[in-house]
């Protein structure tokens, strides 16, 4: 999927950082993105894999705010790894309104609460944080349409795979995105559960 597809204000941001063609990982993933497909991203760093999610995800949400419920949810291992992300971010939506919060276990659990109920369409999240606040009947997932996990090689540690395996049990239908440095053979099991069909985008 060639940038020139992609809305307005996100072909701003990316002519303003350079960016004139997409990378190879970006050219394939973007469009399956679109087309709603479930999909495992494995690729090296410094392929654009973190630009090819935010691009995806805001070109998903047509970069428009919508009622009060997350709409993606991102799955990262700590807290700064979702401060990184969240700042990648903010560079991508200032010309949109969309609505992004980034919630970990070192921040005051109740502003968190609040700042959800306030609303939101992005939520960046470690998954214990996410976890409680769920739990605690603060997250409201109805409208979910992205369930995606960042770097996902973390999940193999503690209990993280666990706790972001949860989630899709609560859901209806929703779209599922992987993206990592490598497939986990682990991984066959959310094939089995919920990622029916998967795409696998592999650049070596």
């Amino acid at each position: 999927m060639p940038f020139k597809k992609l809305i307005e204000p996100l072909q701003d941001v990316l002519k303003k950082q350079g960016f004139e063609t997409a990378l190879p990982f970006q050219k394939k993933t973007l469009s399956k993105i679109k087309s709603g497909a479930n999909l495992f991203g494995i690729a090296p760093k410094g392929s654009g894999r973190t630009t090819a999610l935010i691009l995806g995800v805001v070109q998903k949400l047509k970069g428009e705010a919508f009622e009060d419920a997350p709409r993606a949810i991102i799955f990262v291992k700590d807290k700064e790894a979702v401060l990184e992300l969240e700042s990648e971010f903010r560079k991508y939506i200032s010309r949109t309104d969309l609505r992004l919060l980034g919630v970990y276990e070192q921040r005051n659990i109740d502003m968190q609460r609040d700042e959800l109920y306030n609303g939101i369409d992005i939520l960046i999240t470690t998954p214990k944080r996410f976890n409680k606040l769920f739990f605690m009947n603060n997250v409201n997932v109805r409208k979910l349409q992205m369930f995606i996990v960042d770097d996902a090689e973390f999940l193999f540690r503690g209990s993280h795979l666990s706790d972001v395996s949860r989630l899709p049990e609560s859901l209806e239908k929703c779209q599922y995105l992987v993206f990592s440095t490598k497939y986990d053979e682990r991984f066959d099991r959310w094939q089995e559960k919920f990622m029916f069909q998967p795409h696998i985008v592999h650049l070596k």
